[in-house]
């Protein structure tokens, strides 16, 4: 009896067996990464120069991935739409973003639904935006102490515009009021080409930003008159830095790419390996030169740790400049 329950079960095995679509040995097997298009996440509108460097890069790194990767502009909230995309991504390598340092500093400032370091996962960092505080080429701000002149004489009546609530360079205004004790009327926009062009036609007195402002400063629209990186920019070597003028700040935002948690380590390895080889191209560097900024290169492991270092001090600044909610 025994016997025949055996046979029973290995003949309605068989049959399970050759019912089963049958497939070659080859087709189970992982099938090598990519097989179709990437998206990469750009938290900034177009036009921007982190914009135009990682169309670059991701042009270049498709040409060693054999993929397309396409570029989504997500612009608002400082930088941090991108945040939201990769929490809800699958983790397969297909959604990625770009990083910058506002989404380590956001989670103190105000309520997301997000961990920057929970719910991603490290690739690379690529570099780095050189900062700058400009004025309308025809405004009568010529320094950094006109503006802080203007500044006490017109309490409440300064405007200067940033790349968003809580970006750095907002964050380096408010140390450097306070540090004098004036205050500013703060003007958020979405990216860069936005806020220069209002600030071109003298919509706001003044702006703090990203390198990519070098086309309105060399085409005489705008006028820099300080930089905020530790020396003087190679490209406007007549322009002060804010630490020579006594002002004790140098502020650098390095910035890379990430994907959402939980991507397989193979994967990792291919992007990595694919956007590192990207990131030295001449090209790629030649661009990142037009904006001022040069490879600040870090594999996946140690962007992570440098990740985790990042968000532990932006916790220690918002609470030292009073940004964080009651």
């Amino acid at each position: 009896m025994t016997a025949r329950r055996d046979l029973l079960r290995a003949a309605a095995s068989l049959a399970a067996m050759a019912a089963a679509p049958w497939t070659p040995a080859r087709a189970v097997e992982a099938a090598p990464f990519p097989q179709h298009a990437l998206t990469l996440w750009v938290p900034w509108t177009a036009g921007g120069g982190t914009d135009l460097t990682l169309r670059l890069l991701a042009e270049l790194a498709q040409e060693r991935l054999g993929q397309r990767i396409i570029i989504e502009n997500r612009g608002g909230a400082g930088g941090t739409l991108a945040m939201p995309v990769l929490q809800q991504a699958p983790p397969d390598g297909y959604t990625l973003a770009q990083m910058p340092q506002t989404v380590f500093r956001a989670p103190f400032i105000r309520k997301v639904s997000w961990d920057p370091i929970r719910d991603i996962t490290p690739i690379l960092q690529v570099s780095g935006v050189t900062f700058g505080l400009l004025v309308p080429t025809d405004s009568p701000l010529h320094s950094v102490a006109d503006l802080l002149d203007r500044a006490a004489a017109q309490p409440g009546r300064v405007t200067i515009a940033t790349n968003g609530i809580g970006t750095t360079p907002h964050v380096v205004l408010e140390a450097l009021f306070a540090r004098h004790g004036l205050s500013f009327v703060h003007v958020p926009y979405k990216g860069v080409a936005e806020q220069m062009v209002a600030l071109s036609a003298g919509h706001v007195m003044a702006g703090v930003n990203a390198s990519g402002f070098a086309p309105y400063v060399d085409s005489g629209r705008l006028r820099l008159l300080a930089t905020f990186g530790a020396a003087r920019s190679a490209r406007w070597p007549d322009v002060p830095t804010m630490r020579e003028l006594g002002h004790g700040i140098v502020a650098m935002s390095p910035y890379g790419l990430a994907g959402p948690r939980g991507l397989p380590e193979p994967v990792v390895r291919r992007l990595h390996d694919a956007f590192r080889s990207a990131l030295f191209d001449p090209r790629h560097i030649a661009e990142l030169a037009k904006y001022d900024q040069e490879v600040a290169y870090l594999d996946s492991a140690d962007y992570a740790r440098s990740m985790c270092e990042v968000y532990a001090e932006e916790k220690r600044t918002v609470q030292r400049l009073g940004l964080a909610p009651a």
